[in-house]
């Protein structure tokens, strides 16, 4: 009995020793967690304490009916809604893949190649395929291992009208028997497209261009579906051949937030006038200090985290943001996220916006009921970096709310750091519109 006592007493020093280790360390990693500093930019304009944080902009981003949005663009996908019946009769047919020019066999590298009899690398036929499909469905364009991507379903159902080369070369290598699609732009886990365009190309002279739409269109009913495919020349890249890009952001509004509306006006305007937008941003224009200050990182302990910061927003504001974006050719660096660094300085960054613009419309209804208020924000450029639109769309917000100057978001290309620029807006919201390979014409928009 005695025996048993002793080696119970010794092992209970040993058992509490190593449950206080183990509590210390806990107790750092909380004592780490709270202890977590968040940096951020230290603006030195007007409204530097009406600006949100980081965090601050990502939650008031993300608290907004979104379902809304992501059931809209489900409805477009399916043909059951379009962009018409959102901007109704002020936005011109840009959904409509005639306005996309094919391109020619007697151009390019076709260039002096008869038509009639062509052989080794010109016998190939190149296939343009016109998609929609719903973002909230898949994870992403581009494949992955693992993942639902939409490149993988896509060249899954395109294996079958693979030559019998190219199958004969994947067989032997181990490969799963599927095609190679190209695309004009790689889309972003829940960002939607109504018009994406990818290409594929095969050795066979017997595909027909309506089977590989049943293919396609057979794989996943409801969330893709083919809008056109046509046999194209050689020399079309959808990325490279293609002269610009069109996306739309649809922000859903909670109560209260732009609304100025006219009594007995049947359709939602934006009737925040110039003049209440220099209200806005007066209210904070005596917060700041007149010295020029070299932009540095601070830390939410400062002014910024007390400082009273405006709950709503300008859409006439944020138009007035955007449009100062308009015609030029400008560096988006500190607009992007998630690339390299190789690509942050120099040509790659740059980006010409032909057309920047929001307004406040109502998600329109398959049952006629009254749709939720919303702000679209439709972009135009030749390209876009990894999440700037995103990134572009809670900046201009953040802006906005802030009161900040008409050419805020220019100011911010000259930033030193990433942190400058708000976290990207939720991919829920976002939608590749169409693409378009003959030259811009500023009649061809959504928003005038």
């Amino acid at each position: 009995m005695l025996k048993t006592s002793l080696q119970t007493l010794k092992s209970l020093p040993i058992t509490t020793k190593q449950q206080t280790r183990r509590f210390t360390k806990n107790s750092v990693v909380m004592e780490a967690q709270n202890d977590k500093v968040y940096v951020q930019y230290n603006h030195t304009d007007s409204c530097k304490f009406s600006r949100w944080t980081a965090r601050e902009s990502f939650e008031f981003m993300h608290a907004r009916p979104w379902q809304e949005v992501v059931d809209f663009y489900s409805k477009s996908v399916n043909g059951q809604l379009s962009l018409l019946e959102l901007f109704g009769t002020q936005a011109h047919d840009v959904h409509c893949d005639d306005k996309i020019e094919e391109v020619s066999n007697e151009t390019g590298l076709l260039e002096g190649v008869s038509n009639v009899d062509k052989s080794g690398r010109w016998a190939r036929v190149t296939f343009k395929i016109v998609l929609s499909y719903h973002g909230g469905s898949f994870d992403g364009w581009q494949k992955q291992p693992g993942l639902n991507t939409v490149q993988g379903l896509v060249e899954k159902s395109l294996g079958r009208f693979v030559d019998e080369k190219k199958a004969q070369q994947l067989k032997e290598n181990c490969k799963p028997l599927e095609g190679c699609a190209s695309v004009a732009g790689r889309t972003d886990k829940g960002v939607s497209a109504l018009q994406q365009v990818c290409s594929f190309y095969t050795w066979r002279k017997d595909v027909k261009p309506r089977e590989i739409e049943d293919a396609i269109n057979d794989v996943a009913p409801g969330k893709v579906r083919v809008e056109s495919i046509s046999e194209v020349s050689r020399a079309f890249h959808p990325n490279f051949s293609a002269k610009w890009r069109r996306y739309l952001y649809i922000f859903p509004l909670n109560d209260g937030e732009n609304r100025e509306v006219i009594e007995g006006e049947g359709d939602i305007e934006n009737f925040s006038s110039h003049e209440n937008c220099e209200k806005q941003r007066n209210e904070c224009g005596e917060l700041a200090s007149e010295e020029n200050v070299e932009n540095s990182i601070i830390s939410d302990e400062d002014e910024l985290k007390g400082a009273k910061k405006p709950r709503s927003f300008s859409v006439c504001r944020v138009n007035q943001l955007l449009q100062q974006l308009e015609g030029k050719l400008l560096s988006y660096k500190m607009f992007a996220r998630d690339t390299k660094a190789s690509r942050n300085v120099g040509p790659p960054t740059e980006c010409f916006l032909y057309h920047a613009r929001a307004t406040e419309t109502r998600l329109p209804s398959c049952d006629h009921e009254k749709g939720i208020r919303v702000m679209c924000v439709e972009l135009i450029a030749n390209r876009f970096l990894r999440k700037m639109v995103r990134v572009l769309v809670a900046t201009s917000v953040r802006e906005a709310a802030a009161g900040a100057q008409e050419d805020a978001l220019l100011k911010l290309m000259d930033a030193t750091c990433r942190r400058a620029t708000a976290p990207p807006a939720p991919p829920d919201g976002l939608c590749l519109v169409d693409v378009g390979y003959t030259e811009f014409d500023p009649r061809n928009c959504l928003i005038p």
